[in-house]
């Protein structure tokens, strides 16, 4: 507790540390207040992405976190999709994401969010830039036009922090997200999760293929999902199914869903019971002046597809580097503005086109096809449906900030979680990875700040953009390479990279205005594709 931070981030669960850890290295202080001492043993957020773990790469912790898995190494991530009951005749083991592994530096990872939540805190305490207050709870945040005060109370003791921004990270019940409005769909359904141990259940499953989840569409679900995991290789498993209509939590026979998904009868050990509302929503705006939300504060979906975890982190790195570059003095508002329609953009999408549209889909499928009286044209319509929840949504999902005002992207563009994977360098699009004539991986090299990728581009055009950088004291590392051994994939000379590896513009050679595409780009300038 070292006086006034530059950001005070309240709730310390994963995404509320991982922005203490990423502000870090980028040289700015925080303050995480975290009312919680010991994490929670709920194997909740399991399903790490390859963009998320790419993320653990940059923060020094990929390995780390590998090695804190509860599944052996190797050990398929995918998805089993059964109708009717796990015993069923009709199932599918769709493709997952290995279908987009060559577009990330990183392969995904599966394990709990404690153990995640474990190497993260483990992270944060080695920072000197991180104060942490733990045991301690934020009562009442307050801003005006130069700072933030957040009052902080534990045992009776009270005291105000004071910091240039806030960012909530406390969940659906934030305190700093009061007042700021939400939509979606609420689905006036209660769904079980259920914590329980069952070798008998681990050997019942080796009819399938290895795989860590299992899905059951059936029609007494009525679009909803029973879902159940492994969390780890001895026999602990999780499981979410809605609650039967007419019942309540008090009256809940877990043994009766469980056994009815699995379709047979097995011995198991109750270790937690625990219920949740189905709904999704979003925040209509991820800002209020200098107070910011992020993961669980902005967004509310089922926690069983891992959307929540790694969006979270994606907020969580996207506010990052805007809040560094305008605290650091390069940065325009502009930066700030755009964290909003960025991620926010991306979350509608994935609550109303995948979540809830998923839901609406599969309701329909069991209401309008069963195996009888045409077996065959039933498994062609299950096959198709099972598809399109696992490979033709793997590569659908390719969020991207095409339409920010602070990346020169195509006119009429928009910001989407709906796109297609490719090398080519996009404006607003991750970046893939490729090698330099050095071996080291093209993301490996990006600096803290832009970077520009100059591939066989006139030393004038880079010299340019070195200018512009420089007039506004933007940090900007230079890689210098050939346009081959793949680098010929991205379709450009020249490649400017943000601070979160997304494209900001791409070309063969510098714009006329240099100095107006450097300002776009660093949130100095008002939207203008002139320069795409």
């Amino acid at each position: 507790m070292n006086g006034r931070r530059q950001v005070i981030i309240v709730g310390g669960g994963p995404v509320g540390v991982a922005l203490a850890i990423d502000l870090a290295q980028r040289g700015i202080s925080s303050a995480l207040i975290e009312r919680r001492t010991e994490l929670s043993g709920i194997p909740k957020g399991q399903n790490l992405t390859q963009r998320t773990m790419e993320h653990f790469r940059f923060w020094g912790l990929a390995e780390q976190l590998r090695a804190a898995r509860t599944m052996p190494t190797g050990h398929p991530i995918g998805t089993v999709v059964a109708y009717g009951d796990l015993m069923s005749d009709f199932w599918r083991a769709p493709a997952g994401r290995e279908q987009v592994a060559d577009y990330f530096l990183e392969r995904n990872e599966r394990l709990p969010q404690y153990r995640t939540e474990q190497v993260l805190r483990g992270r944060m305490a080695e920072l000197d830039e991180v104060d942490t207050w733990f045991g301690w709870t934020a009562t009442a945040v307050e801003q005006d036009d130069r700072q933030v005060r957040v009052t902080v109370e534990k045992d009776g003791e009270q005291q105000t922090l004071e910091a240039d921004y806030v960012v909530g990270c406390d969940g659906g019940r934030s305190i700093v997200a009061r007042g700021m409005e939400r939509s979606g769909t609420d689905f006036d359904q209660v769904v079980a999760l259920a914590v329980f141990r069952s070798p008998e259940l681990h050997r019942i499953l080796d009819r399938f293929p290895p795989r860590s989840t299992y899905r059951v569409m059936a029609p007494y679900l009525k679009g909803y999902w029973a879902f159940l995991g492994k969390v780890d290789s001895e026999g602990t498993f999780f499981f979410h199914a809605p609650l039967p209509e007419g019942s309540t939590p008090a009256d809940v026979d877990v043994k009766q869903m469980l056994h009815r998904a699995v379709g047979t009868e097995f011995p198991y050990d109750l270790d937690h019971l625990g219920f949740w509302d189905l709904r999704v929503q979003v925040a209509r705006e991820y800002r209020a002046g200098r107070a910011f939300i992020a993961g669980d504060a902005a967004h509310t979906h089922p926690p069983y597809g891992g959307f929540g975890l790694n969006n979270g982190l994606e907020d969580a790195v996207n506010l990052s580097w805007k809040l560094a570059a305008v605290l650091q003095g390069w940065g325009g508002e502009g930066l700030l503005a755009s964290y909003s329609p960025e991620r926010q953009g991306v979350f509608r999408d994935i609550g109303q086109d995948i979540i809830a549209a998923t839901i609406e889909r599969e309701r329909d499928f069991v209401e309008r096809w069963s195996p009888e009286p045409d077996r065959e044209a039933f498994e062609a319509a299950f096959s198709e449906i099972a598809s399109v929840g696992g490979e033709i949504a793997v590569k659908d999902y390719e969020p991207h900030y095409e339409g920010s005002a602070v990346v020169a992207g195509p006119p009429g563009a928009v910001i989407s979680a709906h796109g297609s994977h490719s090398f080519r360098a996009r404006a607003g699009h991750h970046l893939s990875p490729q090698p330099l004539s050095s071996g080291q991986n093209v993301l490996d090299a990006l600096g803290l700040g832009y970077t520009l990728l100059a591939f066989d581009a006139a030393e004038s055009d880079v010299a340019l953009l070195e200018e512009a950088a420089a007039g506004i004291g933007m940090p900007l590392t230079v890689v210098a390479d050939t346009l081959a051994e793949g680098r010929e994939e991205y379709g450009a000379r020249l490649v400017l990279v943000r601070p979160d590896q997304h494209v900001a513009w791409a070309g063969d050679e510098t714009p006329e205005d240099a100095d107006r595409l450097i300002a776009l780009i660093a949130g100095r300038a008002a939207q203008d594709r002139a320069t795409a």
